[in-house]
């Protein structure tokens, strides 16, 4: 596995960072992962305005334009094998001595980049679909920053793995759902999908708006507002979305069935927009 590190292009084994690199010691940096499609990057443009929001969010300067970003992540999709790919981007403030405050003078950020291959939900995932477990969102409030400081993320995604499920659902304040550990939840009543807006309590997916996105061009009934605890749990459907998951049913919730505890008509047919969307327009944009 080649990756990239602050300038070089390097085997995996090869890559290392100083032990006072603020990633490391704080937790201090962005993070982005991109989709690859027969070897092109998907919404790139996407994925870097949103890498921007990030790095604004944390106050830390972009250290490449678009068009340097685009050159060295087509090289990188050039230097691994595999026709499918995801690309794991992360930014952090640097090395520098242990203080809260940002180093000054700044000092160069680290710029770490690597691929890996795209593995697609299985045959068996997609016709009985996954569990979750639901939990009290605990987290800060700019869940918008894709930052690499990830605990609470993991700690709720451990939950569902202790439980022997794939996600866990996070309900904040007891009253409104805002996403899923590691994805995007959708909910599914009478017909319309119900889609949580995208706002500073939780990272706004690119494959949340592709799904909107297909979902309007192909006069499915949706909203995008507030879900409420009581419409998660009384739903007819739940999907979990995101780059590496694409669409995935969610057929039981806390022990309890999701409707029938089948994957439902709303799941099929997101799934096949979705496979055809990636068939017409990932690989050959």
């Amino acid at each position: 596995m080649t990756v990239y590190l602050n300038g070089q292009f390097m085997p995996m084994a090869e890559a290392r960072i100083p032990v006072l690199d603020r990633g490391f010691i704080f937790g201090d940096g962005v993070y982005e992962v991109i989709p690859v499609y027969s070897r092109r990057a998907f919404r790139l443009a996407e994925h870097l305005e949103r890498l921007q929001h990030s790095l604004d969010g944390i106050r830390l300067q972009n250290p490449y334009s678009d068009a340097e970003w685009s050159k060295l992540i087509n090289e990188l999709i050039a230097r691994n094998a595999g026709e499918d790919q995801y690309l794991y981007l992360h930014i952090t403030r640097g090395v520098a001595r242990r203080d809260h405050a940002f180093p000054n003078p700044p000092v160069a950020p680290t710029v770490f980049m690597m691929s890996s291959p795209l593995s697609t939900p299985s045959a068996e995932l997609l016709h009985s679909g996954v569990s979750a477990v639901s939990a009290q969102d605990n987290r800060w409030l700019r869940c918008d920053i894709k930052a690499t400081s990830l605990l609470p993320n993991v700690l709720l995604r451990q939950m569902a793995v202790d439980a022997g499920c794939v996600e866990t659902i996070l309900i904040r304040d007891d009253c409104f759902m805002t996403e899923g550990a590691a994805s995007n939840i959708f909910a599914v009543k009478n017909g319309i999908l119900l889609a949580p807006p995208k706002d500073n309590l939780m990272l706004p997916g690119i494959t949340y708006d592709v799904v909107l996105e297909l979902a309007a061009a192909n006069g499915i009934r949706h909203e995008v507002r507030r879900v409420t605890k009581q419409e998660v749990f009384n739903a007819d459907e739940l999907l979990l979305t995101s780059s590496t998951r694409e669409v995935l049913a969610i057929t039981q919730l806390d022990g309890k069935p999701v409707g029938d505890g089948k994957p439902g008509a709303m799941f099929a047919r997101l799934h096949q927009l979705y496979q055809h969307f990636k068939r017409d327009v990932m690989r050959k944009a």
